[in-house]
């Protein structure tokens, strides 16, 4: 069996800042021509599109965490692959209260629900179901493409929260954060990963905010200055910088923030880069 090898696709790169450029946070680890979705951000289908990937195959989602910007296409992630003919329920797997999530969002579309089945629109019965998985740290997800392990981070009061490593058939480690504070458990997941893919904020924009807003961002994310020193430990292939909050500084002025302290590759990413 040929395989193809595996991607990553930054379908989304946004934070809930409503950047045009920037849809709401997604990406796609493509392996063996599968797609493995991690979060669900506004826009989630189109841009799933735009990477030329077939609606149909969006089977398989994990969510790091609940927070509206990751978890606000969670309908169309659901509704929409089904109408253009997914005829299987998506998979979906994620911290403690998805699957509460993924029930209230059925009952708020039961009228499209009964219209699309039984209002003469051609239609599966199957294809909008979701099978949910609460997760716990470990490896949560295996077959014949990619092994995907789970590991707690800090995202301030988030009752839970995760990222994810995926290990593919071809060999390929790569690390998603997800929204997280600094911690040692990304730095223990990536531990020479091909790829690491990580929120963080800008140092010097962060100095320019006020006093409640840097109180909640040192809690729930993670500066440049401390990516830097994370990335350094953990030693990735490449570190992909992504959920960028500048705040009134340039791209290039965050990206000097990490090189300042960090010695490896580092890109700062766009939606529909692919690594």
């Amino acid at each position: 069996m040929l395989l193809l090898a595996a991607q990553v696709i930054l379908l989304g790169t946004g934070t809930p800042n409503a950047e045009p450029d920037r849809s709401g946070p997604s990406l796609a680890v493509v392996a063996n021509g599968t797609p493995y979705i991690v979060d669900f951000g506004p826009g989630i289908v189109r841009r799933a599109v735009a990477a030329h990937i077939t609606p149909s195959d969006l089977k398989i989602a994990f969510a790091t965490h609940l927070h509206s910007d990751h978890t606000a296409g969670l309908p169309d992630l659901i509704f929409t692959p089904w109408t253009l003919e997914r005829t299987v329920p998506l998979e979906l797997y994620g911290p403690r209260g998805l699957s509460a999530m993924a029930n209230h969002i059925e009952h708020a579309y039961r009228e499209d629900l009964q219209v699309r089945l039984h209002g003469g629109e051609p239609s599966n019965k199957t294809g909008y179901k979701v099978n949910v998985h609460e997760i716990k740290p470990g490896a949560i997800f295996r077959d014949r493409n990619v092994t995907v392990t789970a590991f707690r981070v800090q995202h301030g009061d988030s009752r839970e929260a995760f990222g994810y490593r995926f290990d593919t058939s071809d060999g390929r480690s790569i690390v998603i954060s997800g929204d997280t504070g600094p911690t040692d458990a990304v730095i223990k997941a990536c531990h020479g990963c091909d790829v690491l893919i990580h929120e963080v904020y800008s140092t010097a924009g962060f100095a320019k905010r006020p006093p409640e807003w840097q109180r909640y961002h040192a809690r729930y994310h993670t500066s440049s200055e401390q990516l830097a020193e994370i990335a350094t430990k953990a030693h990735p292939g490449l570190l992909v910088l992504t959920h960028q909050l500048f705040w009134g500084t340039s791209e290039q002025d965050l990206l000097a923030e990490v090189t300042r302290l960090y010695k490896g590759k580092v890109v700062s990413g766009h939606d529909l880069d692919v690594f």
